[in-house]
């Protein structure tokens, strides 16, 4: 069976959605009510997806038709300037970045289409909402379409370790590129290292039992919370991977590494 997910996962992914802390009683909540949802989501879209396509072999969304993938992933791939590859979260980040910026054109050119009294969409209408107002016209009640600067930076806002801000930590610790297999290895081992953090730390709560093994877990945990521990095992697996000859981490790396060494 397929495990649910980790509370400390919830939490990290929560962070991005609100500054205020969670206990752990509500994680676990949050856990089950997740896949409570998945349950009731999974075959209502099955359901969903048979109707439009008795055919189909693959689970969709009938409800929302996205940007193709692949030719999104083309056009970000061709360019950029330093990195090698487009991994499949910044393909999907910028996939709603780019559906969102199209529905703020399309919502102030309607606008701007209601004005002039009609039904169809211009030329004329778009070319209204995407220029700027100038200074001599500050009145003008034309909408401005807003280009949203964190397209892919959004993803490493607040707390919550995500892919990109381990990319990002690779290059300045490590001074080492990092694949996409290996990033996505080392934070379900961090995950899992924080369920055992935590897990230990439970346990020995009471400081009658053994203080020793108490406040060792709370300075692991501590740790883990500044991202000490993914800074080193960063710097370890590059160490490792300059000693092979190789220029950048991969999953070859990690799997032989000491979590506390």
């Amino acid at each position: 069976m397929a495990k649910p997910y980790s509370t400390s996962h919830i939490g990290f992914v929560s962070s991005g959605f609100t500054d205020m802390r969670l206990s752990g009683a509500v994680k676990e909540q949050l856990v089950e009510m997740l896949v409570a949802e998945v349950n009731r989501m999974v075959p209502a879209m099955e359901s969903a997806t048979l109707a439009a396509t008795p055919d189909k072999k693959t689970l969709d969304d009938t409800k929302r038709t996205r940007l193709n993938y692949n030719r999104t992933r083309e056009l970000m791939i061709e360019r950029l300037g330093e990195l090698e590859s487009v991994g499949s979260e910044a393909v999907q980040a910028g996939i709603e970045h780019l559906e969102t910026y199209l529905k703020k054109i399309l919502n102030a050119a309607e606008s701007a289409a209601a004005k002039d009294r009609v039904n169809t969409i211009k030329p004329r209408h778009l070319s209204a909402v995407t220029s700027q107002p100038s200074e001599e016209d500050s009145t003008d009640e034309t909408t401005a379409i807003e280009v949203e600067e964190d397209i892919l930076d959004g993803q490493i806002s607040g707390s919550a370790l995500t892919p990109s801000v381990v990319r990002k930590m690779a290059r300045s610790f490590a001074g080492m590129q990092v694949t996409d297999a290996a990033i996505e290895e080392l934070l379900l081992w961090y995950y899992e290292v924080v369920d055992e953090v935590g897990q230990n730390i439970r346990e020995h709560a009471q400081l009658g039992s053994n203080p020793a093994a108490f406040i060792d877990a709370i300075d692991k945990m501590k740790d883990l919370m500044m991202l000490g521990w993914i800074r080193r095992m960063l710097v370890k697996a590059a160490e490792n991977a300059d000693e092979r000859g190789y220029k950048r981490i991969d999953v070859e790396q990690l799997i032989n590494l000491d979590p506390f060494e």
